[in-house]
């Protein structure tokens, strides 16, 4: 039997589309589209509406979650690699579903997508999937609005996008199932689709520096601990992650061979060495194309096997698990 329907919170317009601050917000929209000299314009193509989904968009616009209590899954990691995996690194961000396969063989992703859509309405409560330590808390509008970065330890980190905000502070310590936003849908993408993509959470996994699909292919163990169908954190108690050990001398070869110059003095002048460590390889995974290795090399120095550990990054006052948007 159902519980009670989600709640949702209020939230302003503006922080839902991350235009606050708004002449900032809309300069890094430019950029998105156009382009710079070290950001590639996106790349876009009639493959590319797969994307929209009104029928499940427009009720989530208007707050009205499913009676079921599930988060729609809209998207899910893209597990082909490129073809060709030189020139796609240099190449711009591509909405574009042309050589695209998810977990399960099936097209619920596209081309330059590493991470989850979670569909939700708009204030939606956001949770820490896991214990750790806030490490980015920034507004991005080319790269996934305004979002979460959390260092759990062991190699896992997790960076929560779109949200419309932020209530959390680089340097916090979080509990697994503490609130770290509200959810939106900040960002170009946001802006430019609305009403017809999915208002959502954008999830991103990484282990060892690395992205990863944290739902299980054949053979493989899944990171969410209740499987391919993840549920929120119920309050058992949870043993306590290791801190990431970082390989440094590879993360300064990182640094060293970002093409940003201001980008590459900010990092180098991160004082502390864990700090350094994650944003070198938060920035190397929103934009590849800055970095001479792209997403080739793992930065810890112990290499993390698979094992459960996450739980679905919402309250389990306001939803039971999920369901896939392509369920047959």
């Amino acid at each position: 039997m159902s519980g009670p329907r989600p709640r949702t919170h209020r939230v302003n317009p503006l922080d839902v589309f991350g235009l606050r601050p708004l002449g900032e917000s809309l300069r890094q929209c430019r950029t998105a589209i156009m382009g710079d000299p070290l950001a590639p314009p996106s790349k876009w193509g009639p493959s590319g509406l797969r994307i929209l989904k009104p029928r499940i968009a427009v009720p989530l616009w208007l707050g009205r979650s499913r009676r079921d209590r599930r988060v729609v899954i809209t998207q899910l990691p893209n597990r082909v690699a490129p073809p060709t995996a030189a020139d796609e690194t240099a190449a711009g961000y591509s909405v574009r579903s042309t050589w695209s396969r998810d977990y399960r063989g099936r097209r619920l992703t596209y081309d330059s997508h590493i991470g989850t859509d979670f569909a939700i309405p708009p204030g939606t409560a956001v949770v820490a999937p896991a214990e750790g330590i806030v490490r980015v808390v920034e507004l991005r509008m080319q790269r996934g609005g305004r979002k979460v970065a959390i260092d759990h330890g062991d190699g896992l980190a997790t960076t929560s996008g779109h949200l419309a905000e932020a209530h959390v502070e680089p340097g916090q310590r979080v509990a697994r199932g503490e609130v770290i936003g509200l959810s939106g849908m900040s960002g170009v993408d946001g802006i430019l689709f609305c009403p017809w993509l999915a208002p959502h959470v954008h999830f991103n996994v990484l282990l060892d520096g690395l992205p990863v699909d944290p739902f299980a292919g054949p053979d493989e163990i899944a990171l969410w601990r209740s499987g391919n169908h993840p549920t929120p954190y119920h309050g058992e108690p949870m043993a306590l992650a290791e801190p990431t050990e970082w390989d440094m001398a590879r993360v300064a070869r990182l640094i060293a061979g970002c093409r940003d110059a201001d980008l590459r003095a900010r990092l180098e002048g991160i004082a502390d060495d864990a700090q350094r460590a994650f944003e070198a390889m938060h920035h190397r995974t929103l934009e590849p194309f800055l970095f001479t290795d792209a997403l080739a090399a793992p930065l810890t120095v112990t290499r993390h096997r698979r094992r459960p550990w996450l739980d679905l990054p919402f309250a389990a006052v306001d939803y039971d698990g999920v369901v896939y948007a392509d369920a047959r």
